[in-house]
């Protein structure tokens, strides 16, 4: 992506302080969702690198990676895999825990949304310290999938997350990067 074109979709991202607590800055996509034309180059520049090669299964992480999920698996001809909340899936499911900075959470997929070798990407709008993208990760692998990279518009690398991923030999993409928290 160009240093023009990457500029304006960095500024179609609102900056919101101390939210949800003080001292942090939410970094707001709906912005971005909402602005057609960064949308589509948002979508494109998360496609393009996978564009042409076997992407079985996009995974997108509740909820903006279902929206963001979603066009990159219909811009790839893939199909598309919801990673939830615990609770929220109809069918069977398989779950893992991972921790947050106080407690615990849990995400699960149906038992049956992945073939073994299905090759998947993750997708999502933000990566921070990692842990929701990591445990996903776990939980591609452990029915069978191939993770083949995880994708974010969003890096903030100061919090690691990022390299968390890579760590587990996972690739990341993602579109910019913000300071802070």
């Amino acid at each position: 992506m160009d240093a023009r074109r990457h500029i304006a979709l960095k500024e179609s991202i609102r900056s919101i302080p101390d939210y949800p607590k003080p001292g942090i800055i939410f970094r707001d996509i709906t912005t971005l969702l909402s602005d057609p034309r960064a949308f589509r180059r948002a979508v494109d520049a998360l496609v393009h690198p996978y564009a042409g090669g076997r992407i079985d299964q996009v995974a997108g992480i509740e909820a903006r990676g279902f929206i963001l999920g979603g066009a990159v698996a219909h811009q790839l001809s893939s199909g598309f895999v919801p990673i939830r909340k615990k609770g929220k899936l109809p069918h069977k499911t398989v779950s893992i825990a991972y921790a947050l900075e106080y407690g615990t959470d849990e995400i699960e997929i149906h038992v049956d949304a992945i073939k073994p070798g299905d090759r998947v990407l993750l997708v999502d709008d933000l990566i921070a310290t990692g842990g929701t993208a990591m445990a996903a990760v776990n939980l591609l692998r452990r029915i069978g999938a191939e993770v083949v990279a995880a994708c974010f518009v969003i890096d903030l690398p100061e919090i690691g997350g990022a390299q968390r991923l890579r760590d587990l030999d996972v690739p990341v993409r993602t579109l910019m990067e913000f300071d802070g928290h």
